[in-house]
């Protein structure tokens, strides 16, 4: 029997504005600012392991939010080469149990963090209780499942 291996992906978007305010948004403690190479250098010093580098990219792997085996994928504004991206792949999960428990767990601790998240989508385009049909419609694109939450400083 094939298993079905699901992955949560989290894409953290940042887009650093100098006049919003004059505090960096931070990832794992590490301010989200400077060059590829220079924010690779303090990932690394913060635990994580490079995997590689290409064309504005650089991909890491280490713990985050207490899931270990995460890859971390760091990119650039090209034109200036300033880190503006971060996006998370969590462990893979075989079912959508497993996979809905990682969510609402991520989604409660960056509730703690940011407040209330600013829209919240969590449906399905059919009317379905069983995990093993919400896999399949999750790995069809007939789900939508996303948490928008909002900083402080933009």
């Amino acid at each position: 029997m094939k298993k079905i291996v699901v992955t949560l992906f989290l894409l953290m978007s940042f887009t650093l504005t100098f006049a919003q305010s004059s505090e960096h948004l931070k990832f794992k403690g590490v301010p989200i600012d400077g060059t590829l190479s220079e924010y690779v250098l303090k990932m690394k010093q913060a635990g994580f392991q490079l995997i590689g580098t290409d064309d504005g990219v650089a991909l890491l792997e280490g713990e985050f939010a207490g899931y270990r085996g995460c890859l971390i994928a760091v990119s650039t504004l090209k034109s200036v080469n300033v880190v503006n991206t971060i996006g998370v792949v969590f462990p893979a999960r075989e079912n959508w149990s497993s996979l809905e428990g990682d969510y609402e767990h991520l989604k409660s601790m960056l509730t703690e963090k940011y407040s209330n998240p600013i829209d919240v989508v969590e449906k399905f385009e059919k009317n379905i209780q069983d995990d093993h049909y919400k896999i399949m419609e999750l790995r069809l694109h007939r789900c939508n499942w996303h948490s928008v939450f909002q900083n402080k400083s933009g």
